[in-house]
């Protein structure tokens, strides 16, 4: 049983089970500090204290011990969550996935515009885009796993979100069938084509289609935003992209979760992806991803906007493309 507090905080009711034995009494005070850790990291004024509790204490606690809520994030939207998955987990201890993209998104996203979601997951953004975009605008959320396509489904009924066209599919640059594969339920939003030499949790196969294919003329045309997250796929989806990016609207921008190492066991490259957008007119920019626990109470306090890249991109890196030409997308 589960509900929330004024701030968006969980608070959840704790079964103690004190006629068991001692092991569960200490299990249930356990499990209710937890709940309270995770309302003074969620809710609580000032920093004290609060990237080493998330870290040390409520991140590892929440992973191996899984809870399965109904939670609501800081923008007000309901997320059905097992905290054993990484995203899922994110939402249910700090109330946001990425911070700084999320602020930057908002800033971005008005009534009447249109959003593209490519690897919504379980609708994070999805949502979140279609509360922004109001129904006047609208979302096409594209995501490959069945299990994730799912989740999305039941989290925009869980927020009323009719704007929202949902499409269980793959990103590429060609029509083909591809085999993703899962190294860890830890983090199930890695699903992933690219080569894994160790062994998998769980493989599925879908059908893969290019951007042009899966998005209508007028959800091209009304893009205020369109986001890529492929876990490495992001070279396929960007030249299956590159028809459509004159056709764009002149302040549409970009974001694409780039991993360099990646890419190139497929064959590809971020500099090769970089070069297409430039040649469109478009300019990057970095965008903080920080994914350590630690890190997210300051980033919820100061969420960074997107810097002019100038050097070679090197690790997971999110960027984002716009034809603004500037030092910082303020």
């Amino acid at each position: 049983m589960s509900g929330r507090s004024p701030g968006g905080s969980v608070r959840s009711s704790f079964c103690f089970g004190w006629q068991r034995g001692g092991s569960e009494v200490v299990g249930g005070l356990v499990d209710l500090l937890v709940g309270v850790g995770c309302r003074y990291v969620r809710g609580a004024p000032g920093s004290l204290g609060k990237a080493g509790l998330a870290a040390r204490v409520l991140d590892p606690r929440l992973r191996e011990r899984p809870r399965r809520r109904v939670v609501e994030t800081r923008s007000g939207d309901r997320f059905a969550v097992d905290t054993q998955d990484l995203i899922q987990r994110y939402l249910y201890l700090f109330g946001v996935w990425e911070p700084h993209l999320t602020r930057w998104l908002e800033r971005r996203l008005k009534p009447g515009d249109g959003f593209v979601d490519l690897g919504a997951n379980i609708g994070v953004y999805a949502v979140l885009g279609a509360r922004l975009v109001g129904p006047s605008g609208h979302v096409v959320a594209v995501e490959a796993s069945p299990d994730f396509h799912r989740g999305l489904l039941r989290n925009a009924a869980l927020n009323g979100r009719g704007n929202i066209r949902a499409v269980n599919a793959a990103v590429s640059d060609r029509r083909e069938r591809l085999t993703f594969v899962l190294a860890s339920s830890r983090n199930m939003g890695a699903n992933s084509i690219v080569p894994y030499e160790g062994p998998a949790e769980s493989t599925f196969e879908t059908e893969a289609r290019t951007a042009a294919d899966l998005l209508r003329p007028e959800e091209v045309a009304s893009a205020r935003v369109i986001m890529v997250d492929v876990e490495g796929a992001e070279g396929a989806v960007v030249r299956g992209m590159e028809p459509l990016l004159d056709r764009l609207r002149p302040d549409a921008e970009i974001v694409v979760e780039v991993t360099p190492e990646r890419m190139e066991r497929l064959g590809d490259s971020a500099g090769e992806l970089m070069e297409i957008m430039r040649r469109h007119g478009f300019h990057a920019y970095r965008l903080p991803n920080d994914y350590a626990p630690a890190s997210y109470p300051r980033a919820l306090r100061h969420p960074a906007v997107p810097v002019r890249v100038r050097d070679t991109v090197e690790g997971e890196t999110e960027l984002v493309f716009s034809r603004i030409d500037a030092e910082t997308l303020a």
